[in-house]
């Protein structure tokens, strides 16, 4: 048994829900997990304490959450020294258009480089439009970013784009990796 610890950032609630899945399919290999949003609890989340690491976060206007990318870069030496995982969730991985899914990829390779962290492992997954929790600027601004992205500009229901069986597999692919690594040390 490995104790891992999920960090997300979240806007909405999808990277949370992502989070939670996440950590239900490494509970099920018989982990301990320990999920944190980074707004709640940041100074309980130091790396150290765990064998293995995943943060998460969504993408909202081209950026990812900021506490996040402070997280990482705070924490770099303890997130870098054992197995490690990043996910992201935008609306750029919810469609099969190979130019949206390389700006996925780029938001990625941005922070990355950022902070210099070299996961292990990366998913990018497709998010949620919520429009329902949209204040009416930033809904307009989903509805237009929406329009080339998905499509789906209706703003009285919300969205939901995650494929779940591509979490899943994430997080057991994850698992597989650092129950092995730690086998072998």
């Amino acid at each position: 048994m490995s104790r891992f610890l999920i960090v997300y950032g979240t806007g909405e609630g999808q990277t949370a829900r992502v989070a939670a899945r996440i950590g239900e399919v490494l509970a099920e290999r018989v982990h301990e997990v320990t999920v944190i949003d980074i707004e709640d609890a940041e100074s309980a989340a130091a790396p150290e304490q765990f064998d293995a690491i995943l943060v998460g976060s969504s993408i909202h206007v081209g950026a990812h959450h900021e506490a996040i990318r402070e997280y990482v870069e705070t924490n770099l030496s303890g997130v870098s020294t054992r197995p490690s995982a990043f996910f992201q969730l935008s609306l750029s991985s919810a469609v099969d258009d190979e130019a949206r899914r390389a700006e996925a990829a780029r938001y990625v390779d941005d922070l990355l480089e950022a902070a210099d962290w070299n996961p292990d492992r990366i998913g990018l997954f497709g998010g949620a439009l919520r429009y329902s929790k949209y204040g009416f600027l930033k809904r307009l601004l989903m509805k237009r970013i929406a329009k080339n992205a998905t499509g789906d500009v209706d703003t009285s229901r919300d969205y939901e784009y995650t494929d779940w069986d591509e979490v899943e597999a994430f997080a057991a692919d994850f698992a597989g990796f650092v129950e092995r690594r730690l086998k072998n040390e």
